[in-house]
């Protein structure tokens, strides 16, 4: 790596808001808020809308779109195309 091109990487904790779960990682990410981690050190505090913890994908609570159902009732709607019914 070149010297003096590269951002600083600190410890960061980064809060979500939504599940009100904290996690301690390392960014480039700064702010002038802080706050006093578990190990009795003061990090820079991000707070964040969405992470793993609050996001439907990796909660489980992600809804299932019923795309074949949309396709059968557009079929209905305005029938086949032509290359489909040769």
């Amino acid at each position: 790596m070149k010297p003096r091109i590269h951002p600083e990487s600190r410890l960061v904790v980064f809060r979500d808001r939504a599940a009100d779960t904290a996690f301690l990682t390392r960014s480039t990410a700064d702010s002038s808020r802080t706050i006093e981690w578990e190990d009795g050190n003061t990090y820079p505090l991000i707070d964040v809308e969405i992470s793993s913890a609050s996001h439907p994908f990796y909660t489980g609570r992600a809804r299932v779109l019923d795309s074949a159902g949309r396709v059968e009732r557009f079929e209905r709607r305005y029938g086949r195309t032509a290359a489909a019914r040769a």
